[in-house]
C-alpha cells in the first residue's frame, strides 16, 4: 500500500472553497467522514488541531484518554463494534510512539482505524528537534498505508485516502502524520471523498468456476466442517452465512475474532478452534474430508502443527485477502472476494444435506469435554472460585446480550469459550496481536459506540495493570462501563505453561497486587470484592443492574489452568483435556 498516489473521489458540486488552516481543514475531513468520537492525548505538536477541536466541541467529541495507547484501543473498541472507522490523535514523539502497540493490534486484527499525528515543523526534519520521531518509518510494518502532510493543501486529498483505505476491503490502521507548519498554514479547502484508488484493489473479484468447484466439493462431502471467523462479520455475512451453514447441514467452528457471528446456541455452532478451543472441532479436523475456511486466516494458534493439519481433507477457502490464500495451508479451491457476496453466489448450488452421523461424532466428543473439564469450570465442587463460573453468572444476568470485551491471558480463554452470545460484535479481544492491557480502553470505546448495550470488561490482575490508569476516562466521560477483574495473583496463562512445561519452575510470574478496589474507589467508582461463591450471584446481578460505571473483583483459584489446550507445535487432534 505504500506509495500509492492517485485517487479518484466523489465530487460534492454544492461544496464550495474556503480559506481555512490546516488544523481547521483536518477537523472539516473528520466530519465529513461522519466522524463524532475521536480518542486522543494533547501536546505541543499537535495543539494547532486541537485549538481547532475546541471550536468544534458540538460535533465532535474527543475523549481524553489517560495513555496515547488507551486512545488507540478505544477508538480499536469503538470500530469492532459499530463497523465504522475509529480515529485517535496525539502528539509527536513519545505521543505517537505510544500508538504503535495498537496500531500493530489493528492491523493483525483487521481493524479499520486512522490515527493522525502531529510532527515537528517541517523544516526541523531529520535534525532530531525535540520530540521528534520518524513515525511513518517506525509504523510502515503495522499500517495498511501511512502518510506525512507537510503542506496544508495535501491535507483534504490524504485524509480522504486515509479513510476509503482503512474501511475498504480487508480493514486495517492507516496513519497520517502531519507537520506542525501544515497545521498553521492557511489554503482554499474544499473536500471530496475518496471511491478508488490507482493500483489499489480492496476486493478481488471472485471467479465464477471456484464457487461451482467449492458447491461441488461440498455436495459430495461426507463430514465436511466449516472454520469461520471475523471476515464474516467485517463483510456483516452473518445472515447468509447461517443460511449457508444451515441448508448444507454442516458442523460450524469459529476463531476467537469469529465468535458471536451466529448465536452461541445455534445447533450447528460446535464451538471454537484453536489452543484453547474446543475438543470435537479441534480432534474432528483431522477427519473431516472437506473443510470450509471463510473470512479467517489459518492463524498458527488455530492450526497447530502444519505438517499434520487437516492434511486428509480438501481445503476450500473463501477470503478478500489474495496474501492470505497458501500462506500457511495449501488450498485445494481458494473463492477469492467479499464473504457476503462469495456466500450469496454459492447458496444456490448448495444441496440441502443434514450429515446427521456426523454430527453425532461431534456430539460425542463434547461429552467427553463436558465431563472432563466443562462441568468442571461451571458447577465446581471445590471451595475457591473458577474463572468459569464468573462468565456462567454474567451468561445468567445479562441473557447473553452483553458485549464482552476482554483482555488477553487466561481469563480470555475463559471469556471466548463461556460467554453465551446472541448478537453479532458481542466478542471483542485482541487475537493476532494478544495485546494485554487492550480490554479496558477497548471497552470504553465499544460503550461509547453503542451506549445502548450492556459492555462488560474482562480482565487478569496482571493485563489490567497494564491500562488501569483509564479508570481516569471512565470516570471522567461516565461511560457505564461494567469492569471485572479475576484475579488469580498471577500471570496465569505464563504460569500454565511453567507449570505445563518447566517444571512448576515460577518464574517472574506471581503478582503482588495493591488493592483493587480501594484503586476503583479513588476513582469514584461503585466497587466490590467478592471472595466467596455464596457472594457471587448478587454482586454480578448488582453490576449488571447498575447504570453506572461499575468496577467487580472476583478472586479465583490461583493456579487453575485452561483446558482444553493444544500444546505448542502438536497437532490439534493431540489437543489435552488435562
Amino acid at each position: 500500500m505504500k506509495g500509492i498516489q492517485t485517487i479518484k473521489t466523489e465530487t460534492n458540486t454544492s461544496q464550495t472553497k474556503e480559506r481555512i488552516s490546516g488544523s481547521e481543514a483536518i477537523i472539516k475531513c473528520l466530519l465529513a467522514e461522519g466522524v463524532d468520537i475521536l480518542y486522543g492525548y494533547p501536546g505541543g505538536a499537535i495543539m494547532p488541531v486541537y485549538d481547532e477541536l475546541y471550536k468544534y466541541q458540538d460535533k465532535i467529541h474527543h475523549v481524553l484518554t489517560r495513555h496515547e495507547q488507551g486512545a488507540t484501543h478505544a477508538a480499536q473498541g469503538y470500530a469492532r463494534i459499530s463497523g465504522k472507522v475509529g480515529v485517535a490523535i496525539a502528539t509527536s514523539g513519545p505521543g505517537a510512539t505510544n500508538f504503535i502497540t495498537g496500531i500493530a493490534d489493528a492491523q493483525i486484527d483487521s481493524t479499520p482505524m486512522v490515527c493522525i499525528t502531529g510532527q515537528v515543523p517541517s523544516h526541523l526534519l531529520g535534525s532530531d528537534a525535540f520530540q521528534e520521531t520518524d513515525i511513518v518509518g517506525i509504523s510502515t510494518p503495522v499500517t495498511k498505508w501511512n502518510h506525512q502532510i507537510t503542506k496544508a493543501s495535501e491535507i483534504p486529498e490524504v485524509m480522504a485516502k486515509a479513510f476509503y483505505i482503512a474501511k475498504s476491503g480487508r480493514p486495517g490502521p492507516v496513519l497520517i502524520d502531519i507537520t506542525k507548519d501544515a497545521q498553521f498554514e492557511e489554503f482554499d479547502f474544499s473536500y471530496e471523498k475518496c471511491t478508488a484508488v490507482r493500483s489499489y484493489t480492496p476486493v478481488p473479484e471472485t471467479n465464477e468456476s471456484d464457487i461451482s468447484v467449492a458447491a461441488e466439493l461440498i455436495n459430495n462431502a461426507k463430514k465436511p466442517m466449516v472454520v469461520w471467523g471475523q471476515g464474516i462479520i467485517l463483510s456483516e455475512a452473518e445472515e447468509e452465512f447461517k443460511a449457508f451453514i444451515e441448508k448444507a447441514g454442516i458442523p460450524s467452528a469459529w476463531t476467537i475474532l469469529g465468535a458471536s457471528a451466529i448465536p452461541s446456541k445455534h445447533p450447528l455452532n460446535i464451538g471454537m478452534v484453536g489452543m484453547h478451543g474446543n475438543y470435537a472441532p479441534n480432534v474432528l479436523t483431522n477427519e473431516c474430508d472437506v473443510l470450509i475456511a471463510i473470512g479467517m486466516r489459518f492463524d498458527d494458534r488455530v492450526t497447530g502443527n502444519l505438517q499434520t493439519y487437516a492434511k486428509q481433507a480438501k481445503i476450500i477457502h473463501f477470503e478478500i485477502d489474495p496474501a492470505e490464500v497458501d500462506k500457511n495451508v495449501k488450498t485445494d479451491v481458494a473463492v477469492l472476494g467479499d464473504a457476503k457476496a462469495s456466500l450469496l453466489a454459492i447458496l444456490p448450488l448448495i444441496n440441502p444435506n443434514s450429515h446427521s452421523e456426523w454430527h453425532q461424532k461431534f456430539k460425542d466428543l463434547y461429552a467427553i469435554e463436558y465431563d472432563k473439564v466443562i462441568q468442571h469450570d461451571l458447577n465446581p465442587t471445590k471451595e475457591g472460585l473458577t474463572m468459569g463460573e464468573v462468565l456462567k453468572e454474567i451468561n445468567i444476568q445479562t441473557k447473553g446480550e452483553a458485549a464482552i470485551v476482554s483482555d488477553v491471558g487466561q481469563h480470555q480463554m475463559i471469556a471466548c469459550r463461556y460467554a453465551e452470545f446472541n448478537t453479532s460484535k458481542s466478542n471483542i479481544t485482541s487475537g493476532g496481536l494478544g495485546t494485554m492491557g487492550f480490554g479496558l480502553p477497548a471497552a470504553i470505546g465499544a460503550k461509547m459506540a453503542a451506549p445502548e448495550r450492556e459492555v462488560i470488561s474482562i480482565s487478569g490482575d496482571g493485563g489490567y495493570q497494564m491500562t488501569i490508569q483509564e479508570l481516569g476516562t471512565i470516570f471522567q466521560q461516565k461511560a457505564a462501563v461494567k469492569v471485572v477483574v479475576l484475579n488469580n495473583d498471577f500471570l496465569g496463562m505464563v504460569r500454565q505453561w511453567q507449570q505445563l512445561f518447566f517444571d512448576k519452575r515460577y518464574a517472574s510470574t506471581e503478582m503482588t497486587n495493591p488493592d483493587f478496589v480501594a484503586i476503583a474507589k479513588g476513582y469514584y467508582l461503585n466497587a466490590k470484592r467478592v471472595t466467596k461463591r455464596d457472594e457471587l450471584a448478587d454482586a454480578v446481578k448488582e453490576m449488571v443492574a447498575s447504570k453506572e460505571p461499575y468496577f467487580l473483583e472476583v478472586c479465583v483459584e490461583k493456579e487453575d489452568n485452561v483446558f482444553p489446550m493444544v500444546p505448542s507445535g502438536a497437532s490439534v487432534s493431540d489437543i489435552r483435556l488435562e
